[in-house]
């Protein structure tokens, strides 16, 4: 008997392809007597189903396993709200990069099989949280399995702000902004940033500056358990935005304080056992094969 015996599905909701997907995979979880349980909003998108439905929440307490059907932003997003529940994750691609999920549609019966019967590899991965104070009072939080990123906003102009970590002063930078990225999040924007390649298995955080008005700016690689303090400077004549993947913002006054560190809890990311990092940099970034 297999270890996974609920299965959660998350697809990407208005996407026809990610249903298509979905419904195929829900077919065949179903033909093998699998409990297939549909989170809320992916349920709305899917029509004719008996499976349970469930927020997002409360996926996780339910789930076994939780497959999701879309593109690397749709598994952020469930990684984001299913880390705390430890409940493993898995990805069909229907995006367009699929760095994190790596099963493609054609290959769904075999894979996901394969991955049922226990033939499977597991990753964990850390994930950052990110606060932001105003005169000592919380204003906003989110969490992040990217990264935390620091920007103007809707203006494109320099910020300014301090550096800190673990409580040693690092430069006062002024720039359109900052990524602090985990290895996950380290083929994603920090890569376009100009940051460093790392492997998901590092305990390490880099942090890259975004087009700082100093070329010795260069991006710095910390170790896992470090503590940012990012001080908003009070000569920035705009309101900066802090972005965790993408999507919880806030906007932050000169003044402001945020804080970013590593959750405490981590996630799961599991894989066919073929797959390989090494091999997935060389098909998604297009690195030359002779």
């Amino acid at each position: 008997m297999s270890e996974f015996q609920n299965i959660g599905l998350i697809g990407r909701t208005k996407s026809d392809s990610a249903v298509l997907s979905l419904k195929r995979l829900m077919a065949f979880l179903e033909k093998e007597g699998y409990s297939v349980v549909l989170e809320k909003n992916t349920a709305d998108d899917v029509d004719n189903h008996a499976a349970r439905v469930s927020s997002k929440d409360r996926l996780g307490e339910l789930c076994d396993l939780v497959i999701v059907v879309g593109g690397d932003g749709s598994l952020l997003a469930a990684a984001r709200a299913m880390a705390k529940f430890s409940v493993p994750l898995l990805g069909i691609n229907r995006g367009r990069l699929g760095f994190l999920t790596d099963i493609t549609p054609d290959e769904i019966e075999l894979k996901v099989s394969e991955v049922l019967a226990g033939k499977y590899m597991a990753e964990s991965r850390f994930l950052l949280d990110m606060s932001v104070t105003r005169n000592g009072k919380q204003i906003g939080k989110g969490s992040s399995l990217n990264d935390v990123v620091i920007h103007p906003g809707e203006y494109i102009r320099m910020i300014e702000f301090d550096l800190y970590i673990d409580g040693q002063f690092v430069y006062t930078q002024r720039s359109d902004g900052l990524i602090v990225s985990t290895p996950t999040g380290s083929t994603a924007y920090a890569l376009s940033g100009g940051g460093p390649i790392m492997h998901p298995k590092l305990d390490a955080i880099v942090v890259v500056p975004l087009n700082p008005h100093a070329l010795s700016s260069r991006p710095i690689v910390v170790e896992g358990s470090s503590e940012f303090k990012i001080i908003v400077s009070q000569d920035n004549t705009e309101h900066s935005y802090v972005t965790c993947d993408g999507h919880d913002q806030v906007i932050t006054q000169p003044g402001d304080v945020i804080r970013i560190h590593k959750k405490p809890h981590r996630l799961t990311l599991v894989h066919p056992l073929e797959h390989n990092f090494y091999e997935t940099c060389r098909s998604k970034l297009n690195w030359q094969v002779n």
